[in-house]
């Protein structure tokens, strides 16, 4: 069975009420991005208590570490973002969540400065260093294809999936991302499956790159959920809206379009056949 999850700090900042909303929705897991504006790598040990006890009380889970690692330029201090990416591996282990989404960088100087592209390996040196570290945990790194990084489009994620060549680093499929970046995610999908443990849900139309519900652009979500689920998918679907403010490290969504961005998925599946868990342990 399919099962749904949601970065939840879209629909409030609140823990309450994003719990409140998930379980409106029929949403048993959070991918733990933020709460209260504070972002998941930066909790207090307060924090952190607090939610997992929330989020146990209500039958829920957390499926995902929503973490930024790898959202920074290649030329930024290896060791200060390494540090980093133990914080997210420690909150992991924390609240059980057995993934944690990751980047593939941006060129020197951030975002828009140059190509990412010339330097791959220094990018998969800093994978392996990554699954290495993470080697005997019960945790796997999703990479979530990104405009901007190494991984935008198809063929380098593939790549990247190749050189480092660990069961312990496999793909979150955005559909969204790959159109903003001019990529057509069935293209994509095919190469990509082998290695595709995970599931964002945003849809984007190309023209412009606005996003829209599941099935609303030109992601091809429908398709693709259909080939994922009849080829033994059993994974997550989360549901990372965008619909309000698509923002570079957040997006919001608000609780009334999050119900709409729920309910479109939700119709994809139904008119396919396919089921959805209500366990959220």
């Amino acid at each position: 069975m399919i099962k749904l999850a949601a970065f939840a700090d879209e629909i409030d900042p609140n823990i309450d009420t994003q719990i409140k909303h998930c379980r409106l929705n029929g949403v048993t897991h959070i991918e733990l991005r933020m709460v209260n504006k504070i972002n998941v790598l930066d909790f207090s040990p307060q924090l952190r208590q607090e939610i997992r006890e929330k989020v146990i009380d209500a039958g829920m889970g957390i499926n995902c570490i929503g973490s930024p690692i790898g959202k920074v330029a290649i030329d930024k201090p290896w060791n200060e973002h390494f540090d980093r990416f133990k914080v997210a591996v420690d909150a992991a282990m924390f609240f059980e969540a057995p993934m944690i989404r990751v980047f593939s960088y941006y060129p020197p100087g951030g975002e828009g400065k140059g190509d990412i592209l010339p330097h791959k390996q220094e990018v998969v040196e800093r994978f392996l260093k990554k699954v290495e570290y993470i080697r005997d945990l019960p945790i796997t790194l999703v990479h979530e294809n990104e405009k901007g990084i190494f991984g935008e489009k198809g063929p380098q994620c593939v790549e990247l999936m190749k050189s480092v060549n660990s069961p312990k680093l496999r793909s979150a499929f955005d559909f969204a991302n790959f159109v903003q970046a001019k990529d057509k995610p069935l293209e994509n999908w095919p190469v990509l499956k082998p290695y595709t443990t995970h599931i964002h849900i945003k849809d984007a139309v190309m023209s412009d790159g606005h996003v829209v519900p599941a099935g609303k652009g030109d992601g091809d979500v429908e398709p693709i959920l259909i080939d994922a689920y009849r080829s033994g998918y059993s994974g997550f679907l989360t549901l990372e809206p965008h619909l309000k403010v698509a923002g570079h490290s957040h997006g919001e969504t608000g609780p009334e379009l999050f119900k709409i961005a729920v309910d479109a998925l939700k119709e994809i599946l139904s008119r396919n056949n396919i089921p959805i868990s209500s366990n959220g342990r």
